[in-house]
């Protein structure tokens, strides 16, 4: 297929894959589209799960990939409208309920610290619907208090003791960060704004997939490509979040960029490489077939990236 052949097929898609290919591949910031998301398709059936008592799944964090949790993740990643009413008394519910002792939102109940991972994803997600800045300020504390020594983060430094961050939980705590600053949010924002530098510096450091001590691969399922990610890291989530963020190239891109094109296929799309299992409210795309999420979510990192390595 040539590019306006596969715009075609990718608009033969969800009306949200449709209304994220004409913001980021044509220019064209199609709210219409944007407000059908909530009425029509996945994100109507992702809304059509909620529980009456206000959550998905059995409340807040379980199971995956149903809980409360996971699901305004997707609908987050889906672009529905940020001012869905029920997704922010979905967020109110969760902030008023699930918050620990030290600030962080923690659904565990038996364990006393918070998981950073999952405080990173909630910031995304928060911010996005547009919580109140207030009810974010402890979450931002909790998240600020487990930034480590190498630039950025680990879900496993307050409860068992790891000294080296994790690409996972760096990522998770980058895309929040970012949707704070987006959505015009200022407390400890400067602060936040410097760990957001050098936890990209930490990524880059890796190369997105390479051990900086070794040369090695740090793990091979970073180069299997996913959709939906959920809180895993892979490269060509780092490479969205980077597109999205307008972090500047930087060589140390390339490797994670040649393994991308190499993993395109004939007929110029991604397929689905993998999926992490676990419960789900229905599949979206199969994997092992092409997938217009990881097609689109690829365009747009070679959009970006090949309009400003041309400069």
């Amino acid at each position: 297929m040539n590019n306006d052949q596969i715009i075609d097929w990718l608009l033969d898609g969800d009306v949200s894959i449709q209304y994220q290919v004409h913001r980021d591949l044509l220019d064209n910031d199609r709210k219409d589209l944007q407000g059908r998301i909530a009425i029509e398709g996945w994100g109507s059936e992702f809304l059509s799960r909620r529980n009456f008592d206000g959550h998905w799944g059995k409340k807040f964090y379980q199971p995956k990939w149903t809980s409360s949790h996971y699901t305004l993740m997707d609908l987050r990643n889906l672009c529905i409208s940020p001012n869905h009413p029920l997704l922010k008394e979905a967020i109110i519910l969760i902030l008023m309920n699930e918050k620990g002792e030290d600030g962080g939102i923690n659904p565990a109940g038996t364990v006393q610290v918070s998981d950073v991972c999952l405080n990173g994803m909630f910031l995304n997600y928060a911010c996005y619907f547009q919580s109140e800045e207030v009810q974010l300020q402890s979450v931002v504390d909790f998240i600020l208090s487990q930034l480590m020594e190498d630039g950025g983060f680990n879900c496993r430094s307050n409860r068992s003791g790891a000294i080296h961050s994790s690409l996972h939980s760096t990522l998770s705590i980058l895309e929040g960060i970012t949707e704070y600053e987006r959505n015009g949010y200022t407390y400890r924002l400067e602060e936040l704004q410097s760990a957001q530098k050098s936890s990209i510096e930490f990524i880059l450091q890796h190369q997105l997939f390479i051990s900086d001590r070794t040369g090695d691969i740090i793990r091979k399922d970073f180069l299997k490509l996913s959709y939906p990610c959920r809180w895993r890291y892979d490269i060509l989530k780092a490479l969205d979040y980077f597109q999205y963020s307008k972090t500047p190239w930087d060589n140390r891109m390339e490797e994670a960029m040649k393994v991308l094109l190499k993993k395109r296929n004939k007929d110029q799309t991604w397929n689905v490489q993998a999926k992490h299992p676990g419960q789900v409210h229905f599949e979206m795309e199969k994997a092992g077939k092409p997938s217009r999420w990881n097609t689109l979510r690829a365009m747009r990192i070679l959009r970006r990236f090949s309009k400003i390595k041309s400069t």
